[in-house]
């Protein structure tokens, strides 16, 4: 894997780490620039299996992790798409963001999100793919999408439950609200809480982890961390018939408008 340095994401591979790192301000919120660089980081990161080992997921911004998806972005796009076409190309693009996600979650690799900041959305499912999630304590978790008449989208209820109580993705689903790092450790969405460290922390237990038998660590990870294709499939039905409705457009629209700062915020 050649070392990488683009507008939004930079990767590189030392001694069986990869360290994929976003720095797309405002927060790394996920648009064409984004997720055009990830399509290239995921081909690479494919061609590198053989020789790498672990996977670091990290922001080099101050704001987060990842605000996720590019509301505005998105919103510029659909105003000027008519509801059929919106309609027909959903479930493609929704596909497409499976996969992306899919990647990571089903990578041989053991991989570790450190996450800082705000964890919102896309950002939160992106975490989601991930073995091991390590978090400054100043982090935040969030599924805002239910403001917008939505659910995830990118497989954040099936990833969710996989990792937590029902109760808990409820309170995430349905109420919008963010929860700080100390409660995600405690319900046991990540592993560990630190105070300012949780890129070191992965650099660490990844300086360990590549170290240890390789067909014992993939074997171990496909048993305990079952990919929920058909939940994702469901998901993708659910999705598609809330966003086809004009109130989303229209509160995408409130969205944009809006002069509050982060105003999906609680």
């Amino acid at each position: 894997m050649k070392p990488f340095n683009g507008n939004a994401l930079s990767w590189i591979l030392s001694d069986g780490v990869i360290e994929l790192a976003m720095h797309l301000p405002p927060a790394n919120e996920m648009g064409k620039a984004m997720l055009a660089e990830f399509d290239q980081f995921l081909t690479a990161l494919q061609a590198a299996f053989s020789e790498a080992r672990v996977l670091i997921i990290y922001s080099q911004l101050k704001a987060g992790f990842s605000a996720g998806g590019d509301l505005r972005e998105m919103y510029a796009r659909l105003r000027d798409t008519s509801p059929a076409e919106i309609a027909a190309g959903i479930r493609d693009c929704l596909a497409l963001g499976h996969y992306r996600l899919n990647v990571i979650d089903e990578s041989p690799l053991v991989t570790i999100a450190a996450v800082n900041g705000v964890c919102f959305g896309g950002g939160l499912e992106l975490a989601l793919t991930c073995d091991l999630i390590f978090a400054d304590r100043m982090a935040r978790f969030c599924f805002p999408e239910l403001r917008l008449g939505l659910i995830p989208g990118g497989g954040g209820i099936p990833r969710l439950k996989r990792n937590v109580s029902n109760s808990v993705v409820r309170d995430l689903l349905l109420t919008g609200r963010s929860i700080n790092a100390d409660r995600a450790l405690s319900v046991g969405l990540v592993n560990q809480v630190t105070e300012g460290e949780a890129v070191e922390l992965a650099r660490s237990v990844a300086n360990e982890i590549k170290g240890f038998d390789v067909a014992a660590r993939i074997a171990a990870k496909r048993f305990i961390k079952p990919i929920p294709y058909d939940e994702l499939q469901r998901e993708t039905e659910i999705f598609s018939l809330l966003f086809c409705r004009p109130s989303v457009l229209e509160r995408l629209r409130k969205f944009v408008e809006s002069t509050d700062v982060l105003p999906y915020l609680p």
